[in-house]
């Protein structure tokens, strides 16, 4: 009996698709795959969760005080603000990211090589959207959760210190749907755990070099040029911006990199989770 109502739900919702634009992407089911993500995270991924929490707090902790005597107060816009109050959006950005991207890459990859939950779930009448907006939904979360639990820590010691902070935290969002929605397509093609090395190949200096914990005027101009086009160094200069009230229209230049990002990324990981799944 169970199992006949499964399947007929599932005609039901197949059938309901039928004649709708993207029918064959899109089921308007992707809270599946949210519910999904909750409950492995309450048995098992919590802990992984609660450590991309704590690492950024670290750093804040070791650098921004431990090494703020030493490098004395850094200038933002001609302002000098201390040195903890400058790599805390940078960190706030870096914490997002790293959400984003460890979400649509390792835990991706586990899926699709070795559970073979993909090809489980586009079997059913989801569709290959569903699947990507439900995996990048998941990572939205852990990246508000980030920023809200992040900026709970740091506008006591006030390094928030303008309204526009608050910001920051859609801001963190944004950032992390910009990264989840291009590394699910890139883990797509990577096949082994040799490969997926390359992503803290990239990432590891991405963050070094992006002004997180200092600025990137320290470079030659030309250099200066290749780091502004790094998405973590927009996402930095968007937290930047808005933590110490320094809005202005590069910061909306900001906003569209990740607009833009977003939309390329969901239309490549969709084409790609079809092409892999529904040929």
């Amino acid at each position: 009996m169970i199992l006949n109502a499964a399947v007929d739900s599932a005609i039901a919702i197949a059938e309901r698709r039928i004649g709708k634009p993207g029918e064959q992407v899109f089921a308007g089911r992707p809270y599946v795959m949210i519910q999904r993500s909750f409950l492995a995270f309450k048995r098992s991924a919590w802990f992984v969760i609660l450590s991309g929490f704590v690492e950024p707090v670290f750093y804040l902790a070791s650098f921004g005080y431990g090494l703020s005597k030493l490098v004395g107060n850094m200038s933002a816009a001609g302002h000098p603000i201390s040195y903890a109050a400058f790599i805390a959006p940078g960190l706030l950005a870096t914490s997002a990211m790293n959400g984003a991207i460890y979400d649509s890459t390792w835990n991706v990859f586990f899926k699709m090589h070795h559970g073979k939950v993909y090809n489980a779930m586009l079997a059913t009448s989801l569709g290959p959207l569903d699947v990507a907006i439900g995996e990048i939904g998941w990572a939205l979360l852990r990246g508000f959760t980030y920023a809200v639990g992040f900026m709970i820590v740091v506008t006591p010691f006030g390094l928030i210190p303008s309204w526009w902070g608050i910001l920051a935290i859609p801001a963190a969002v944004l950032i992390a749907f910009g990264f989840a929605s291009v590394g699910m397509g890139i883990t797509s093609y990577l096949k082994d755990f040799q490969q997926m090395e390359w992503i803290n190949f990239f990432m590891l200096p991405m963050f070094l070099f992006s002004g997180t914990l200092y600025s990137i005027s320290a470079f030659p101009r030309a250099l200066q040029l290749i780091i502004e086009a790094l998405p973590l160094s927009q996402a930095i200069g968007l937290v930047r911006d808005l933590t110490l009230g320094q809005v202005h229209p590069g910061t909306l230049w900001h906003v569209l990199y990740f607009v833009v990002m977003i939309v390329a990324g969901l239309i490549f990981t969709t084409r790609r989770l079809q092409n892999l799944f529904q040929k």
